[in-house]
């Protein structure tokens, strides 16, 4: 049996967590397969050595990228201006706080009225951040205080309905995946000792692999799963003779049927794992720090009107939201970090390869609600600190505050929705998603009524200068369009998120920014 033909089984049969486990045993999880891409900032050195100088660059959005873009290339001693539409940094980095304010596409002005205070906020974009993703170059380079966002915990609970016999019932998460692992290992450990799987394994192969199975399920020595106090307990273990008691574990129709399983894999996906992380304060305490070092390069309130290149340069036109007026600036080289639908409506000279790629890729709809709660009725009543609730309901997931814990109040994520179920609460007035969030919640949650106090909603597909939560590319996008994107048109370089195959992380639009000014910076060089 080869290599790749045993990592292939434990792949199928344990999934990626086990996978990941034994190639780290076996040493093939180096160091530099889990750290972000490699990159070289140009130096102003470089213009020195060759006697040359600095071009003039205009980047078109503050959002990370944009930012990213203006730092590296301001460090090598080129002349960037940045066009921002809004009156802030940071793009989809955006931390609602008290005051902040906001109107929708089609929609009413809606006003942030959670507490002052530290974490009284929502991170309505990017929240947590894996600890191998280049974002984190940045939080130490500028010294962004970071604390553990706790993606996974395991007294969360999984909630369905009409999944039949657990239709309407709060599980918790470690439960669900104690009656799961351990049905699972069960039939399997029965079946590799029968003879039924089709495996390429020896007879000593097959006992290790339903020893590995005994331990992963918590099965009896004849291999049946009664139940594991990895699931918890009906009565807690204590002192003296409070042995606790185990709780018992749902029959296996309900276990398959409430398809709680399904939910698993979301947590040991490759940009899931533990550890993660999210800035002290806020996840805008990053985009603070870059417009520290670049915001003298942003021009605020700046809606880009026009796009315009020839073999000299290029031309922006802008209008200022605040006064009214319109303004131009020129340059040798333009960065683009406008998302593409928005973008698309935009004049600009593009070449048509460019402008149907533009036009043809399509976004993910995501939306957020937070909700302030009078008291952390989750931590003092229910025992959970951070994590989230995953449901198949609209709400689709709950996060709780990975921050300041035992505080008197908190901002609950209430709903993290993605798709149809992030259109259909999108398509909602303010208040029917309050409404529904308040209705579906109080069935996990009934403290939700007596301790509510208020709440903000973001439906990214209605904000207005991104017109969508983050690229959504599918698999003929990469082959035919994705590569017209990536390449310069002209003196026009693209870069964001959707540049990138890191897409809805903020790594994706560090990493493609990193990209674009490396490329910049050789042609320039050659020039």
């Amino acid at each position: 049996m080869t290599r790749r033909q045993f990592l292939t089984t434990v792949g199928k049969i344990g999934g990626s967590a086990a996978l990941f486990s034994v190639m780290g045993t076996m040493g093939l999880l180096s160091p530099q397969t889990l750290q972000a891409a490699e990159y070289t900032p140009p130096s102003k050195g470089d213009f020195g050595n060759a006697g040359r100088k600095g071009k003039r660059i205009i980047i078109l959005g503050a959002g990370i990228g944009g930012m990213t873009a203006a730092y590296e290339l301001g460090e090598a001693g080129y002349d960037c201006t940045i066009l921002e539409a809004r009156a802030r940094s940071g793009g989809r980095n955006w931390t609602v706080r008290r005051g902040t304010t906001v109107t929708e596409v089609g929609g009413v002005k809606q006003v942030a009225r959670f507490d002052e205070g530290d974490g009284m906020y929502l991170n309505a974009g990017p929240m947590r951040i894996p600890q191998f993703h280049s974002t984190l170059e940045y939080c130490r380079k500028f010294g962004v205080e970071l604390e553990p966002f706790n993606n996974v915990n395991e007294s969360g609970y999984y909630y369905s309905e009409n999944v039949g016999a657990l239709s309407g019932q709060k599980v918790r998460k470690r439960a669900a995946k104690a009656d799961v692992k351990g049905y699972v290992s069960e039939m399997l450990a029965k079946a590799v000792n029968q003879g039924a799987l089709d495996l390429p394994l020896t007879a000593e192969e097959k006992a290790k692999l339903v020893d590995y199975l005994k331990r992963e399920g918590d099965l009896s020595p004849d291999l049946f799963y009664k139940g594991s106090s990895r699931g918890g307990y009906t009565e807690e273990p204590g002192g003296k003779l409070d042995a606790g008691v185990v709780r018992d574990p749902f029959d296996l129709k309900s276990i398959i049927n409430s398809g709680f399983g399904n939910f698993f894999s979301s947590e040991y996906t490759y940009d899931q794992q533990m550890m993660m992380f999210h800035p002290v304060g806020g996840m805008d305490k990053i985009a603070k720090a870059f417009e520290k070092r670049v915001g003298h390069n942003i021009v605020f309130h700046a809606e880009v009107k026009e796009i315009r290149q020839d073999a000299n340069g290029v031309r922006i036109t802008y209008l200022n939201t605040d006064t009214g007026a319109v303004r131009e600036v020129t340059g040798d080289y333009c960065i683009c970090t406008i998302p593409l639908p928005v973008l698309k409506d935009i004049p600009a000279d593009f070449s048509p390869e460019m402008k149907k790629a533009i036009e043809n890729v399509k976004y993910a709809s995501a939306g957020k609600m937070g909700i302030q709660f009078k008291r952390r009725f989750w931590e003092e009543d229910e025992l959970i600190y951070g994590g989230s609730t995953t449901t198949n309901t609209d709400l689709s997931s709950l996060y709780y505050p990975p921050t300041k814990y035992h505080s008197q109040k908190g901002v609950l994520l209430a709903y993290y929705a993605n798709g149809a179920a992030a259109d259909r609460l999108g398509a909602m007035t303010l208040a029917e998603r309050e409404k529904y969030a308040l209705s579906v919640g109080s069935r996990i949650h009934p403290q939700y009524y007596k301790e509510f106090e208020t709440s903000f909603s973001v439906d990214w597909k209605r904000i207005k200068y991104n017109l969508g939560g983050w690229v959504s590319y599918t698999a003929d996008d990469r082959k035919t369009y994705y590569p017209t994107l990536c390449k310069p048109d002209g003196r026009i370089y693209l870069a964001g998120e959707h540049i990138s195959y890191i897409t809805a992380w903020q790594a994706g639009a560090i990493d493609a920014a990193r990209k674009v000014v490396t490329e910049i910076h050789e042609r320039v060089m050659k020039e």
